[in-house]
């Protein structure tokens, strides 16, 4: 097992553009270890001109890589599927020094972010038209698919390798190049990853890593240039919102998987324990930072009480600690923002008439710590209700009948995934037909799959991530009309 400081030593510390290269202005920033908060290395900030010298690179490699056959995209997307699996320890250990993360999470993150190489691997060979005589019978349809050309992705802190792995697959598979701009807390992962993939033997620019602390002045030349035809962006809604508008100059294609309030519903024909169970996965994982983590929790009257005194018992049992301890199983925050806004809510709903029932309080001292927390009662008024609370509390209402457990889980802007548990195969149905969501878990908690179509509705964004549909998203349908 490799140390902490002999894998830190092995990152690129500068940007990624065809092998590592120094930012322009010279500068750097500091990537921190939320359990201390200490500085774990200083890494290149890339200038705008920076994200312009990648795109000259994704440009200039477009042509070649489109034309490289996609049986031959797809072994070395399945050699890096392969070396990221053979250094799995080393990613999981990276991640937690960057995000936090447990290192059981992030060994599962791992396995996770790699099966996107893998199944992509084999969708490249896949991508298929179609050719049929014209109804009238005057002509010919030819229907074919190009890779739509150099791609901006923009991913979030809280996944460091798979949010990327879902993107670069696909691209890469489809004969696109990518620039992949990475959060700038969690920086580390991807610029292993792309010195990965370059000794896999992927050509130079075709993948590009920028890293910097600025990452509006670094994306906006971006946006504006008509040499980029496809932004995909992984966050907050309001910056959703703000890339969208941005990208409407150049009319990119755009993917955008933007923020939840992810209901679990547990209906009063539920096995209990499975669903306390269910809830564990759907709420801890990650330590709550993931955008499909069960914000709200509405249980049917009759079964509140008992719900609600197991699944105190079971979050109590989550030991809080630095991820880097095998026996921690809640890591910290990511940062001091993410504690504030957690204890903000919390409080909120406390203020608002909720009960703590189990935590409620940061520990203080150094990191960014938040224990497992269950509020009880809480009030419709309460923040928590309809606000992403990205962290381990658990906030519980209850409800009468079926349609209002289904019209309180609708009670949201967002439409990103949903979780119920019930017996009921018929209700079970009815139930994911009626939620408003892109993806419903019944009687499972957790619900990612690189095989499944992952994304959302309303304003949880559009378009799909993985399964047969990711693809889709970095190619363009071109009709040929022959005689």
């Amino acid at each position: 097992m490799v140390s902490e400081s002999e894998l830190l030593q092995s990152v690129p510390t500068q940007l990624w553009i065809g092998g590592p290269v120094d930012a322009t202005g010279g500068g750097t920033f500091p990537v921190r270890n939320p359990a201390t908060g200490e500085v774990l290395v200083e890494i290149a900030d890339a200038t705008p001109e920076d994200g312009v010298r990648a795109l000259d690179a994704a440009v200039a490699a477009q042509a070649d890589w489109a034309a490289t056959p996609a049986r031959q995209r797809g072994e070395i997307l399945r050699s890096v599927f392969e070396a990221i699996t053979a250094r799995a320890e080393e990613f999981a250990l990276l991640m937690t020094l960057e995000m936090g993360k447990a290192l059981p999470e992030s060994r599962n993150e791992v396995k996770y972010g790699a099966e996107f190489f893998r199944w992509f691997s084999e969708e490249a060979a896949r991508v298929h038209g179609r050719y049929q005589t014209a109804p009238s019978g005057t002509g010919r349809i030819m229907v074919h698919k190009q890779p739509v050309g150099p791609c901006l992705a923009i991913t979030p802190w809280n996944f460091p390798l798979a949010m990327g792995t879902r993107k670069i697959g696909p691209a890469l598979a489809a004969g696109c190049t990518m620039i992949v701009k990475p959060a700038g807390e969690t920086p580390l992962t991807m610029l292993l990853l792309a010195k990965l993939c370059a000794e896999a033997g992927l050509p130079e620019g075709v993948l590009s890593v920028v890293t910097t602390s600025r990452s509006s002045a670094l994306t906006a030349p971006l946006l504006e240039d008509p040499r980029l035809r496809k932004l995909t962006f992984t966050g907050s809604t309001s910056v959703g919102k703000k890339l969208v508008e941005s990208s409407a100059h150049g009319l990119l294609r755009t993917s955008m998987e933007l923020g939840g309030n992810a209901p679990f519903v547990v209906f009063d024909d539920a096995d209990i324990d499975a669903a306390v169970q269910g809830a564990l996965l759907a709420k801890l994982r990650n330590g709550g930072e993931a955008c499909t983590a069960a914000n709200r929790f509405h249980v049917q009257n009759s079964v509140r009480r008992e719900f609600t005194e197991k699944l105190v018992a079971a979050m109590a049992e989550a030991k809080l600690g630095p991820g880097t301890d095998d026996t921690t199983t809640l890591g910290p925050l990511i940062n001091e923002d993410q504690l504030t806004t957690v204890t903000e809510l919390v409080d909120d709903a406390v203020a608002a008439g909720a009960t703590v029932a189990l935590g409620g309080k940061a520990p203080g001292g150094p990191g960014w710590f938040y224990p497992a927390t269950v509020l009880t009662d809480v009030p419709a008024r309460a923040r928590i209700l309809s606000e992403e609370v990205f962290g381990p509390v658990a906030p519980i209402v209850g409800f009468d009948t079926e349609e209002e457990g289904l019209a309180a889980a609708n009670d949201t802007e967002y439409g990103l995934v949903a979780y119920v548990y019930t017996r009921d195969l018929d209700r079970a149905l009815r139930i994911a037909e009626g939620l408003q969501t892109g993806m419903v878990g019944v009687n499972r908690g957790v619900i990612s799959d690189p095989a499944a179509p992952f994304g959302g509705v309303k304003q949880s964004g559009f378009g799909r991530e993985g399964g047969f549909e990711g693809i889709e998203e970095y190619l363009d349908t071109k009709y040929i009309a022959l005689p």
